[in-house]
């Protein structure tokens, strides 16, 4: 007991350790700053919003930003600063999950075919190879097509096509553990595969994962606004920015607002994750530079 309370300490201490190295460079401290502000608002912003994101009110359309309305309002009447706030709890919900899907899968497919080795590795390696060579874009429009738009779709669906880059990179940063004598040691005391997976290699390998993680974390969120930018993201009235940007570009001569807000909503959390994966992987002393390619 008294050992694990002092693990638990040690892992608490490293994670702050981790924190302050990169709150200790301007770049990370940007970028947490702002994914930091962007993560309190989507859990806040329901408490405080000033007027209902779905209502419609056509007396009220295209409304310039005022004191009323901070943001203006859209074609339809609706507060642009409300949908604006609200669709940034719709992006990080969707991409975190979807991001937490990647890394959990891929990083434990790739593990385990670096391990193995063999056959086992070519034929999933030449299937993950197959599905890569596949325009995501292409095949998460057929998925949404045939299944629906709603999140129990759009999270699992991006989450595997996120997750396959993920896969070589967790195989690679394997392949560089696997020879070490620490490995040899273990397989000569008869341990399981699942054994050396979980004491031997994930901790050796588990800080590549996770920084591969936090960037496919910035292109999932650019890829489902993407996808919400041409209507095969999440449903109307509910506010997205991909969508708030395609229902409101034809009007950028004229009402700038309504499309200004979401772009620098969307783009300002994406140079955050960004920078914030950027600064991670620096404090873990790994050189995305040098990983396997995907």
């Amino acid at each position: 007991m008294i050992l694990e309370k002092e693990q638990k300490k040690n892992n608490l201490q490293k994670i702050l350790d981790i924190i302050k190295t990169m709150a200790s460079k301007p770049s990370g401290l940007i970028g947490l700053s702002i994914l930091l502000f962007h993560v309190i608002l989507a859990i806040t912003s329901p408490l405080y919003v000033p007027y209902d994101y779905k209502a419609i009110d056509p007396s009220l359309m295209l409304q310039a930003p005022s004191s009323e309305y901070w943001f203006g309002t859209d074609s339809l009447g609706r507060d642009v600063f409300t949908r604006t706030i609200l669709g940034g709890r719709t992006a990080l919900t969707v991409t975190f999950f979807g991001s937490l899907i990647a890394l959990l899968w891929g990083g434990a497919l790739g593990i385990f075919c670096g391990l193995v080795g063999g056959k086992i590795d070519d034929v999933v390696m030449r299937i993950i190879d197959a599905f890569l060579s596949i325009p995501w874009i292409l095949a998460m429009l057929l998925i949404v097509s045939l299944l629906g738009t709603t999140t129990l779709v759009l999270i699992p669906a991006l989450g595997f096509f996120y997750g396959k880059g993920i896969v070589r990179v967790a195989r690679a940063a394997t392949h560089d553990v696997i020879a070490k004598d620490f490995i040899v040691s273990a397989r000569a005391r008869g341990h399981s595969n699942l054994s050396i997976i979980w004491n031997e290699i994930l901790p050796n390998v588990r800080d590549a994962i996770m920084v591969e993680g936090a960037m496919r974390w910035s292109w999932m969120l650019l890829g489902f606004s993407s996808l919400s930018f041409l209507g095969f993201g999440v449903s109307p009235p509910t506010p997205d920015w991909g969508l708030m940007i395609s229902n409101a570009r034809g009007l950028m001569s004229f009402a700038y607002w309504a499309v200004l807000a979401p772009i620098f909503g969307l783009s300002s959390l994406i140079i955050g994750i960004n920078l914030t994966a950027d600064a991670f992987a620096k404090a873990l002393g790994i050189d995305r530079s040098t990983k396997a390619p995907v």
